[in-house]
């Protein structure tokens, strides 16, 4: 094992379909790879998400867990830190105009999620059937209306950042306070690993991606598996 490599990996898109438990034969193939590497996974979804979607022995065989986009750590079930941060009453108001302007239909509940350190906006709701997902995925591709949103959110609130992230939602927390933040927890002779699905510029992913030596970004989790196989094959990994 080369201690100085480290693994770091999104959650949706990356490691499990979106909002989805990992494949089954996958868990059996990334939990040997979490034994034989450092791993550490980063993700704007809360802990008990993550739980439900990678399950208790990858989570724990991350070496951390940056949940909420590391504003919420964790190594295992020890808490190390949890930002206090709560979104502006303000900016809270005007989300809750934009869901009310939006043309897109249905709403399903649970809009505005708080999240430590951040919160989850969402015009479909976090409560969403795949099958209402895929309606909202279908629209939001046409019309770019989270791309839209969150623009026009940075524009009136400068402080705070607005990213596109997972297939429905709009990652927002304080300016700087996004998966980049992370690197701040690794040595600078480490090197650094990153697969993420939304690497483009208005995605989540896109400030770590600039930040690491090596990023990688993947169409979902068989992509994912097919790069950790030649970089095993490279000896880059165990």
């Amino acid at each position: 094992m080369n201690k100085q490599n480290k693994f770091i990996f999104d959650v949706d898109g990356t490691l499990t379909p979106s909002r989805c438990q990992i494949d089954m034969d996958f868990a059996v193939y990334f939990t040997d790879f979490c034994t034989d590497n450092h791993v550490y996974l980063v993700t704007g979804s809360d802990r008990e998400k993550t739980l439900e979607q990678v399950g208790e022995e990858i989570y724990s065989l991350a070496k951390r867990v940056y949940n909420c986009s590391g504003s919420d750590v964790w190594e295992g079930e020890k808490n190390v830190y949890t930002s206090d941060w709560k979104l502006p009453e303000q900016a809270r108001e005007w989300l809750t105009k934009e869901l009310k302007s939006s043309s897109f239909p249905l709403r399903t509940g649970i809009h505005i999620e708080d999240r430590p350190g951040m919160v989850n906006f969402s015009i479909v709701g976090r409560n969403a059937t795949m099958g209402e997902r895929k309606l909202y995925v279908r629209y939001d591709t046409a019309n770019e209306e989270r791309v839209k949103i969150a623009k026009e959110f940075k524009k009136r609130f400068p402080d705070i950042e607005a990213v596109v992230g997972g297939e429905t939602g709009i990652d927002i927390f304080p300016v700087g306070k996004d998966k980049a933040q992370i690197v701040e927890d690794f040595d600078k002779k480490d090197k650094l690993y990153f697969f993420g699905d939304r690497m483009d510029k208005d995605g989540n992913d896109y400030s770590l991606s600039k930040k690491v030596h090596y990023a990688k970004s993947v169409t979902g989790w068989q992509q994912t598996k097919e790069t950790l196989c030649y970089l095993q094959e490279a000896g880059i990994a165990a």
